[in-house]
């Protein structure tokens, strides 16, 4: 089954006022599907945020094979990295923009 892990990522600098956000998918074939509430790890997560990221909803499609994963919002108050830089590094992780799907 293919599973589609899907995350929001979001950060607002007071200072400058600006929002940076993106919305991210990640698609794994995987006979394991996860349930809400489970932890997410994954080598593009920075550990300075989390620890993982929960799964707060499953959407499975049994005609197309496919789970989608939604994941718990990841707001960044406190930059210890650049919001864009993070974006980056799970980008090259295998993180890809969700409107490419």
């Amino acid at each position: 089954m293919k599973i589609h892990l899907l995350i929001f990522v979001s950060s607002v600098t007071k200072q400058y006022e600006t929002l940076v956000q993106a919305s991210l998918v990640k698609t794994f074939e995987s006979t394991i599907r996860p349930m809400q509430g489970d932890i997410i790890d994954d080598p593009g997560f920075h550990p300075d945020y989390h620890n993982g990221y929960e799964v707060v909803k499953t959407t499975i499609n049994y005609a197309s094979d496919e789970c989608w994963v939604s994941l718990s919002p990841l707001v960044v108050e406190l930059e210890n990295i650049n919001i864009e830089t993070y974006i980056a590094k799970l980008k090259a992780n295998g993180w890809r923009d969700s409107t490419e799907e």
